[in-house]
């Protein structure tokens, strides 16, 4: 039988945090957890750093746990040897500082302080084991790092537990730690789905709180959740095959989990994408998130790149790093790193604010993060700017970017290398858009054109001259010399932004 569940109502954030590095380097985390060890290399100290090193080994601690109460033989010899090369590879790549994470299977193992001796004394590694607690909060600062205003239910499923952390916009308010990871799952009913299922009916009818969740967002973590959003995303036809913050509606995610649950391992290896050793436990994750659904009834699932990893990883930053927009952020290191002039993103975005009065918080952080961007095709070939700069955009690793704010990002700079929205290689994508933000893209995309025409890139030109709306006229206004400003490209290009937002066009020199 299944371990009984530890359940909270503590707030897992008032836990301590991890002591910061502020010092330029490089971060290693190493995640042992039941299915795979896994390690990252981050580089550090910036906001969202983009792992510059990221490798599994599919070791399947936990295999044959519930029967035993001990971690699985043939994983832990693997797990010893994956260990060994990653503590080798993070010397070799000259990682600073190297953190090693336990999850449930070595916590719950009855063998499990053993296997923490051997991996000292094999690998000089200590390794700091996470309690349910622990694991759900990290699991919630990974989560919000993307999307810092979730509200609903974080659900992390790993091969061992079902983490599940209530968040109130935000806030961490209740948790729960359960035996109901795809493995344990798989062998706690014998590889009889159908008492799969009601074991997890049981354990997750006894969490309260769950039902607080109706009509609010279900954020899914985990490698078997996000093998599982693979599927999603191609039965449903989805474009774009980013998982970070897909998001399913609640009935489309029921039918595919259920559908899935009860597929056959030879159906299952149709799925290309899917790893062979994971497709065994899938049908398990599948029920689990299915059941969930059920006993939560979300509006929808949102699917996140980010957990426990991320979130260790982000504890070891600065605390005034670790309170920065991880989108803006990420931008303006882009932006340094590939810039050609010193004209920043925030002087384009201030010059034309006057295009786009009453727009929301929302939207504004988004053309920032487009006018931070939008030199990134610069040192491609001109015939192939616009089309490579799109599809650059639409598959940044950055996190707090849905799909449809990926589409209007790339929209943009498309435009802005002088693409053609209309073009066949775009319109794959035109349905996560509508017609309001499609002209909102192609806008912000002209007048980014329009910002480079009239500077040449170069910083303080731009702020010399201003952009205003009076009178269904669209005005540019001179504030200096117009001779270093006005030529026929210049003329032309502020001509197509006025027709594209439907404004007569006029230009002032101011003495």
């Amino acid at each position: 039988m299944p371990s009984p569940a530890t359940k909270s109502s503590v707030d897992p954030g008032l836990q301590p945090e991890a002591e910061s590095m502020s010092a330029k380097g490089r971060v290693g985390v190493i995640d042992i957890g039941s299915n795979t060890v896994r390690l990252v290399v981050y580089e550090t100290p910036t906001r969202l750093p983009i792992p510059i090193f990221n490798e599994k080994a599919q070791c399947a601690l936990a295999s044959g746990m519930s029967k035993t109460g001990k971690l699985s033989p043939s994983g832990v010899s693997e797990a010893l040897r994956s260990l060994t090369r990653f503590v080798k590879l993070a010397e070799a790549m000259d990682v600073q500082r190297l953190e090693a994470l336990g999850t449930s299977a070595v916590r719950d193992a009855s063998d499990g302080q053993a296997f923490l001796g051997q991996v000292e004394k094999t690998c000089g590694l200590q390794v700091q084991v996470l309690s349910g607690a622990e694991e759900a909060r990290l699991a919630a600062v990974g989560l919000l790092n993307g999307t810092p205003r979730a509200d609903g239910v974080l659900g992390d499923l790993g091969g061992g537990s079902l983490d599940l952390v209530g968040l109130d916009k935000g806030a961490l308010s209740s948790f729960s730690t359960l035996p109901l990871g795809h493995i344990r799952l798989g062998e706690d009913s014998d590889g009889d789905r159908k008492k799969a299922r009601e074991i997890l009916q049981q354990q997750l009818s006894d969490i309260p709180w769950l039902t607080e969740m109706n009509g609010r967002s279900l954020y899914a973590i985990g490698g078997s959740w996000r093998a599982l959003a693979r599927i999603f995303l191609d039965q449903t036809q989805r474009p774009l095959h980013v998982i970070d913050n897909f998001t399913i509606g609640f009935f489309d995610a029921l039918r595919l989990s259920n559908l899935v649950a009860g597929l056959s391992p030879p159906t299952l290896e149709q799925f290309a994408e899917i790893n062979r050793r994971r497709m065994e436990t899938l049908p398990y994750a599948a029920a689990a998130m299915a059941v969930l659904l059920e006993t939560a009834q979300p509006r929808e699932v949102v699917f996140s790149a980010f957990g426990v990893r991320e979130g260790q990883m982000i504890e070891l930053l600065p605390p005034a790093l670790r309170h920065q927009d991880p989108l803006i952020s990420a931008c303006e290191s882009q932006a340094e790193r590939t810039g050609r002039f010193g004209m920043h993103g925030h002087e384009i975005l201030d010059w034309m604010t006057p295009l786009f009065p009453g727009e929301t918080d929302e939207q504004k952080r988004l053309r920032h993060a487009t006018c931070l961007i939008n030199d990134i095709g610069w040192s491609e070939h001109p015939d192939y700017r616009a089309i490579h700069s799109y599809h650059r955009v639409l598959r940044v690793p950055y996190a707090g970017l849905t799909h449809p704010e990926r589409a209007e990002m790339a929209l943009a700079v498309l435009v802005r290398y002088s693409g053609d929205p209309e073009s066949p290689m775009v319109a794959a994508y035109r349905n996560l858009l509508n017609d309001e933000q499609f002209v909102r893209a192609q806008i912000i995309g002209m007048a980014l054109r329009l910002a480079q025409t009239l500077s040449g890139g170069a910083p303080g030109l731009l702020s010399q001259t201003q952009l205003t709306v009076k009178n269904e006229r669209l005005v540019l206004e001179l504030l200096s010399g117009s001779d270093i400003y006005l030529n026929e490209a210049v003329e032309r290009r502020f001509k197509r932004l006025s027709q594209k937002m439907g404004l007569k066009s006029e230009i002032v020199e101011l003495s």
